[in-house]
């Protein structure tokens, strides 16, 4: 009795995108910058948070959860280094760390290139980068933090069609 069986898996094959030299390097400084000088000049835009949408889109297209996560690690350190002494260092490096490892972990099980998924996705990133930022700020700092507020609901709304419509300018860095 020499029984056999094969399983073969229909999973559908994610690609891994690539992108050109430097972009990745790039991308993350010019949101860098962008994102230390916008808010001087117009102060409404200081709802948006461009490092974590650039956080978001390269752990989402890369696939990759160490890369994801070295990523989110390098440009919140990054963002921490260019805050000034009113945000303690760490604090945005733990939750781009958290939320680069996430999106490298969905991105490799799911088809992220519809832009109604990036908009669900991208807002939800949002609202837990938050809650991340709220936990260390509670539990490392000892500070009273609100939480989930209009304001939260009204930025992730936006950094969710910012998302969209940066996603597919994005797309074109790649090989």
């Amino acid at each position: 009795m020499n029984d056999t069986f094969e399983l073969r898996d229909s999973e559908s094959h994610i690609e891994v995108h690539k992108f050109f030299p430097g972009a990745v390097l790039g991308m993350a400084v010019v949101s860098l910058v962008l994102q230390r000088i916008l808010p001087v000049y117009l102060p409404k835009l200081e709802i948006l948070d461009l490092p974590l949408l650039a956080t978001i889109y390269f752990g989402l297209s890369r696939r990759n959860p160490s890369t994801g996560l070295l990523l989110g690690t390098m440009i919140g350190l990054m963002q921490d280094s260019l805050s000034g002494p009113t945000v303690p260092f760490g604090e945005y490096g733990i939750a781009k760390t958290v939320i680069g490892y996430l999106a490298s972990s969905i991105g490799s099980r799911l088809d992220t290139e519809h832009p109604l998924a990036r908009f669900a996705l991208v807002g939800l990133f949002y609202v837990v980068h938050q809650a991340s930022l709220t936990v260390v700020r509670r539990l490392l700092l000892n500070q009273p933090e609100g939480w989930f507020n209009m304001h939260l609901a009204i930025a992730a709304l936006v950094n969710a069609v910012l998302g969209v419509v940066l996603f597919v300018g994005l797309d074109r860095l790649r090989r």
